[in-house]
């Protein structure tokens, strides 16, 4: 018997859905999205548009401007509104597989 896939959405409208199946994935080819990594750092970051991602490896917390922070590890497949304004906190190197824009 598989993880129950879980989602929430924030306040900040940060979509964080967990146990993410590879049906769902492949449906959206993930595999081929390009593939961006961070070492352990502090930084501003602003959407000028819709941005979805795997968290591939490590662990983040990103605070919205204003709101609450959202920790996202490993395996988490996360959706961050067009023009948010948040802060990225990597506190284990993070490699994530994005795309921007809509499906």
């Amino acid at each position: 018997m598989g993880s129950t896939v879980t989602t929430t959405t924030t306040t900040s409208g940060i979509k964080l859905t967990q146990n993410v199946d590879d049906q769902f994935l492949d449906e959206l080819g993930v595999k081929e999205w390009p593939v961006w990594s961070c070492e352990e750092s502090t930084f501003p970051w602003q959407y000028s548009e819709q941005e979805s991602c795997l968290i591939l490896e490590g662990d983040v917390v990103v605070t919205p401007d204003g709101g609450e922070p959202v920790a996202i590890q490993a395996g988490d497949f996360v959706t961050f509104p067009e023009g948010m304004s948040c802060t990225w906190d990597v506190k284990k190197p993070v490699k994530k597989r994005y795309y921007f824009g809509q499906f």
